[in-house]
């Protein structure tokens, strides 16, 4: 996994993949959620993992992604909304059952929609005469991002290196943004009372040196020469948090790649 700076994610994400492929018969789909501020790595971990999982990546028939703004924009419509995403979730795992279902910003979900889904999620064996263990949901979220990168700058004033945070120094503080917060989709939610999520992935804010590896990936990927140079000065045009000591990237690598063309 080409992945800058997120140990954390390493860990978790691909024990949890490789174990839940390795079992023949899960008894529960395999379901995460992603936490972290804009650019760092939640999309594109997602897509890594569907693209190992999928020939055609995205694109199989196999892969359905959702997005709240596009397929689920109206408050008014939630009960309609509630009766398509079963419909959809039930029809595509009878289809097949290796099905992958990503929900991208969840942090702006309708509170209540995402329970439709629970039973698709639990370790029954069946649900509507459908074998569904199989099947990997990944939710995505910038909700928690803020908590995730002030704890972070709280340990390294403390002198604990970024590499040695654990889950059990975040896990609280996400815990209360995600779960607990009337704007995040899992407001009230009966996935996470009925303990549904089997990783909850905090992806940490990147510091200068992780950027410079983005810009020195992306200038290979675009066949273009890798002059330090060039990788400083699209490293130094990023904005960094705090406002003093600028330590971490306030946009990740998000805009890495529309910045490369400015020094070329």
């Amino acid at each position: 996994m080409n992945l800058v700076g997120q140990p954390l994610v390493r860990q978790q994400v691909m024990k949890g993949v490789r174990e839940f492929l390795e079992n023949r018969n899960p008894v529960k789909p395999l379901v995460m959620s992603f936490h972290g501020s804009t650019g760092t790595g939640k999309t594109y971990v997602s897509s890594m993992i569907v693209r190992y999982l999928f020939q055609g990546g995205l694109q199989s028939p196999y892969v359905h992604q959702f997005s709240p703004i596009v397929h689920f924009p109206h408050a008014e419509r939630i009960e309609q909304y509630k009766e398509s995403l079963k419909r959809w979730i039930q029809g595509n795992l009878t289809k097949c059952g290796r099905s992958a279902f990503l929900f991208d910003e969840m942090d702006k979900m309708h509170p209540g929609l995402i329970d439709v889904i629970i039973p698709f999620l639990g370790p029954s064996w069946v649900v509507y005469g459908t074998n569904y263990r199989k099947a990997i949901f990944i939710f995505i979220s910038n909700a928690g991002g803020e908590q995730i990168n002030e704890m972070t700058l709280d340990l390294w004033r403390a002198r604990k290196d970024r590499e040695e945070i654990s889950l059990q120094d975040l896990a609280p503080a996400i815990s209360k943004a995600v779960f607990e917060n009337p704007q995040s989709g899992f407001w009230k939610s009966g996935i996470i009372n009925e303990h549904l999520i089997d990783f909850v992935v905090p992806f940490l804010p990147l510091k200068r040196h992780h950027v410079k590896q983005c810009v020195i990936s992306e200038l290979v990927q675009q066949g273009l020469e890798v002059r330090p140079g060039v990788v400083q000065e699209v490293a130094d045009s990023i904005p960094y948090f705090p406002e003093e000591e600028k330590i971490f990237s306030s946009t990740g690598c998000k805009t890495v790649t529309s910045r490369i063309s400015f020094f070329f």
